[in-house]
């Protein structure tokens, strides 16, 4: 039964859960053939591998400090999980924890911002940011900016030193690189024998749990994204793997409680995944599998049974630092927000009503991501529009990422990071990829906004534009209905960042809309969402 925000779901036993281990990989064996077993002072332990399993297992615990709040945060990490699969495999512990917590579920990037590789991931997780700010792109985290954007646990260790933090990884690079341990009190790393070390890292966390007071905590899988190399995402393998760690994550929830002060406590259990998996196996291109990204969250003010549609994966760091109380700094720069918080973005309430795809080949049938239907108050005109063209894409149109992404592949469009949900995408190059006439001209037309007594008006938005040849982006404001402004144009690229425009409100204005008009044609396209308007 759920105490204190955590449920669990009845749990095989481990010998029930345990699978065969499989041949050391290669890399497996040059990870062993260096390791050697060892519990620093620090707390860093180092496992020596697949040939000395049972040294590993015999690990003692580090000691931590004792922890300071009754605020807590476990943070589980399941590597390569791609969560369609989870659906497909027993998993009870999490399907628990999605009936009793919020779900939500996302698409990561691709190249170039960054290739759906583990560095990228598990550092966009742990900062709170996307890679254009902590640097990381690949798997040999060449241009990290963790000075910049540290991690979680370095972060809560600069604001609030009194917590204990640990952190256990078997991914070493998540050490060696300085993704998630720094600012942990104390450390378990082991290396990449995910069938050994996973279990491992549970037993010692659980030891953490039952026997020490932590207040943070991240701990690692890997087995997932290793069974999802060798044997493929599509395989019986792989959903053996997840049911695996969903055991390791059904003992590491009841030993929180089994605590002697659990009744008193407020835990908060997040798991997440850095990357997905194609069918055959593999990841860091940009196809849906590969980039298929979840958060699960149940804990204190965390909804149950929610699976929003405007949560992505930079919302962890955002999350945890919600539950422990603290305010983060704007300067801190986070992209993301805690998965409690629900979007005010009128784009959202389309959701309900998209469909599927029209003369689209590209997306399949049972994608429900796009409509032409504006939300209230907002319209589009499109009487200077060409005719004809692709369905979807004729004028501005409102989808998701998945519909849109899916439309072409590697054409910038996975980059679309910074909105959330639903958006409003005016596309001329997949508008002219059917037989036209005329050219691409649509404007989005917002609803009139209050400025009585207010000197200027700001509309802030999130935007993707790519510049191409002739086409034209402008913003137009328009003061009691009057002749709408140019206030800003777009001639050069623009990836995914937020956009301020402040303008100056005449004498005697009471109100003013603003418009969005794109025109091209075959040409790129400009993506607009998060679209809000302050009077001062």
């Amino acid at each position: 039964m759920p105490i204190n925000g955590i449920t669990s779901a009845p749990q095989p036993s481990a010998q029930a859960s345990a699978q065969p281990s499989p041949r050391p990989s290669r890399r497996t064996l040059l990870a062993a053939a260096g390791a050697t077993a060892a519990v620093a002072a620090t707390g860093l332990v180092t496992a020596p591998g697949a040939f000395a399993a049972t040294t590993a297992a015999t690990a003692a615990a580090p000691t931590l400090p004792d922890g300071t709040s009754k605020d807590k945060v476990l943070v589980v990490g399941m590597d390569g999980l791609r969560h369609d699969r989870i659906d497909a495999a027993k998993a009870p512990t999490l399907k628990s924890l999605m009936a009793n917590g919020t779900y939500g579920r996302s698409l990561l990037y691709a190249n170039p911002m960054a290739a759906t590789s583990s560095g990228p991931g598990w550092s966009t997780i742990s900062t709170g940011v996307w890679p254009d700010k902590h640097g990381v792109k690949d798997n040999t985290f060449t241009g990290r900016n963790y000075g910049t954007y540290p991690g979680f646990l370095a972060r809560l260790h600069q604001v609030r030193p009194g917590l204990s933090l640990f952190a256990a990884v078997d991914w070493p690079e998540l050490d060696t690189y300085g993704t998630v341990t720094p600012g942990a009190d104390a450390k378990v790393v082991y290396n990449n024998d995910y069938a050994v070390n996973d279990r491992v890292i549970t037993e010692i966390t659980e030891s953490v749990l039952r026997d020490q007071n932590p207040d943070v905590l991240f701990v690692y899988f890997g087995e997932t994204d290793e069974i999802g190399h060798n044997y493929g995402a599509a395989s019986p393998k792989y959903t053996d793997a997840i049911d695996v760690q969903d055991a390791y994550l059904g003992r590491l929830l009841a030993a929180i409680q089994a605590r002697p002060t659990y009744a008193s406590e407020r835990w908060t259990v997040i798991v997440a995944t850095d990357h997905g998996h194609t069918d055959a196996g593999g990841h860091g291109g940009s196809s849906i599998e590969e980039r298929r990204t979840f958060v699960l969250a149940q804990g204190p003010g965390i909804a149950a049974g929610a699976r929003p549609v405007d949560t992505r994966l930079v919302d962890v760091a955002a999350t945890v630092f919600r539950q422990l109380g603290i305010v983060p700094d704007p300067a801190w720069g986070l992209d993301g927000k805690p998965v409690q918080d629900r979007s005010a973005d009128p784009f959202d309430t389309l959701h309900p009503s998209l469909t599927g795809r029209v003369d689209e080949t590209g997306i399949p049938a049972g994608v429900l991501g796009f409509t032409h239907t504006a939300p209230a108050g907002w319209s589009v005109i499109n009487n200077a529009m060409g005719t004809g063209g692709v369905t979807e894409w004729r004028g501005w149109a409102f989808a998701t990422d998945e519909f849109w992404s899916r439309s072409q592949r590697d054409q910038s469009r996975e980059l679309n990071v910074r909105a959330r949900g639903v958006f409003a995408v005016a596309d001329s190059d997949e508008w002219a990829d059917k037989s036209f006439s005329g050219t691409y001209d649509s404007t989005l037309v917002t609803p009139a906004y209050a400025v009585a007594g207010a000197s200027r008006v700001t509309l802030g938005f999130t935007t993707l534009y790519r510049q191409e040849g002739a086409q034209t982006a402008e913003i137009l404001a328009s003061f009691n209905g009057g002749t709408p402004t140019l206030v800003k144009s777009y001639t050069a690229d623009v990836i995914s960042q937020p956009q301020s425009v402040t303008v100056p409100v005449p004498a005697g204005a009471s109100s003013v809309s603003f418009r969005f008009r794109y025109t091209g044609s075959n040409n790129w396209y400009w993506v607009i969402d998060g679209v809000t308007v302050a009077a001062s």
